[in-house]
């Protein structure tokens, strides 16, 4: 974005698109509290096919690929201290989804408490760059500084794009809802997690961003690919990018965590109900977690780094995310007219919110595919590719594993 203002107006609508996209989710959380998320809502409020298209979608494309584009910022920052070791820091990438795969492979417990100490650390790092941003930062001669030569204002296709990059960002926030089934009140619980967790991730964002803008210039955040390590290097001196790249490191790896923890969650629930793979669904004997959908997740997001791009890989995620949360606001209004519908949470500005919801979505998909075709066709053929193997394939077996257990 070339204004300042345009900067930080894409982290105000990101994230109040992700605060009324997670009152959405809350709603039908509240209302199917099971393992297995938006897979779930999706099969419930439409069809077995379309919840089976998310999470087709979710393990070739979206949950994949945000592993995988995650752990390359781990592994661009980890470059900083072995400078040319490791170009594009794919090998520090893959060995993060091996590790953290092989921590949650060992038990829930161990990834939750791994979980919960990088959250903390996080915390309290984001809370340390905004404190000293505007403490040191006062000493630097000019503040919020505009590029030069910025032009004229973007257009909406300009800031669609710009958007796509702070939803990114802020994506993540549905994840909450795919343990439900080992959360205490789940129908209690994760809306408040969702509610709270959106509000806090909005303000951290916002206060982050202002304490980068007040300290470099707009042409430096625009140009720079380790933006905290630049604002390190202006704050701190000779030394600072060191100190930077190791909590964004940092930060990286704890949200990797979370990540590859939740998604083996929904495959393990897609495969209970014969829509993958039986021994997706297989829990270890000892561990008593869903190993082979770590393992598979593992495999898959490590071949994604291993030949995709950074770009290429958000893009897709953001593209194919929001057409299916586009899905859970429709499905939301079928819901209001079902018999027997209780939710235990109601989203809050019925019924405006989820339609502006779903008209942002409808509008982010449409931009995409405006400026960027050919990616959004890849990734909408990767989606329908889905339905000649529910149909073909999977419905079949469903059908038959249903047979026998009422036999």
């Amino acid at each position: 974005m070339p204004t300042l203002g345009g900067t930080l107006l894409v982290w105000a609508v990101s994230g109040a698109l992700s605060l009324a996209g997670a009152l959405v989710c809350a709603e039908l959380a509240s209302a199917f509290p099971r393992t297995g998320g938006v897979y779930v809502f999706l099969k419930e409020t439409f069809s077995p096919a379309i919840g089976f298209l998310w999470g087709w979608a979710m393990f070739w494309s979206i949950h994949s690929g945000i592993i995988a584009a995650l752990s390359v910022v781990f592994g661009r920052h980890v470059g900083h201290f072995f400078p040319g070791s490791d170009p594009g820091g794919r090998g520090a990438a893959i060995a993060a989804i091996l590790a953290l795969s092989a921590v949650n492979y060992a038990g829930v417990r161990h990834g939750s408490r791994l979980q919960t100490a990088f959250t903390a650390g996080k915390a309290l790092a984001v809370l340390l760059i905004i404190v000293l941003g505007f403490s040191l930062g006062s000493r630097l001669p000019r503040h919020f500084v505009s590029a030069a030569g910025a032009g004229p204002a973007p257009s909406l296709l300009q800031f669609g794009q710009a958007l796509i990059a702070g939803l990114f960002a802020f994506g993540g926030w549905h994840m909450v809802t795919y343990t439900a089934g080992e959360t205490r009140d789940p129908a209690r619980t994760i809306p408040r997690a969702l509610l709270a967790g959106s509000a806090l991730v909005t303000l951290a964002y916002g206060a982050l961003n202002a304490a980068y803008l007040y300290v470099l210039p707009l042409e430096n955040v625009i140009s720079s690919t380790r933006l905290a390590a630049d604002f390190a290097d202006a704050l701190l001196g000779a030394g600072g990018a060191a100190v930077m790249s190791g909590l964004v490191a940092f930060s990286t790896f704890g949200a990797l965590s979370g990540i590859i923890l939740a998604g083996p969650r929904v495959y393990f629930s897609m495969a209970r109900e014969g829509l993958l793979f039986h021994w997706a669904g297989e829990i270890h004997p000892r561990f008593g977690t869903p190993h082979q959908a770590i393992v598979l997740q593992a495999v898959w997001s490590s071949a994604l780094v291993a030949t995709g791009t950074y770009r290429q890989l958000f893009t897709r995620v953001i593209h194919t995310e929001w057409l299916f949360f586009g899905l859970l606001a429709l499905g939301l209004f079928r819901l209001r007219r079902r018999d027997g519908y209780a939710p235990r949470y109601r989203v809050w500005g019925y019924p405006v919110v989820p339609a502006v919801f779903l008209a942002a979505c409808l509008a982010i998909v449409l931009n995409q595919t405006i400026v960027d075709p050919l990616e959004s066709a890849s990734g909408l053929f990767l989606v329908a590719l889905g339905l000649p193997v529910y149909y073909y394939w999977v419905r079949p077996r469903a059908g038959r594993r249903q047979n026998l257990g009422g036999h």
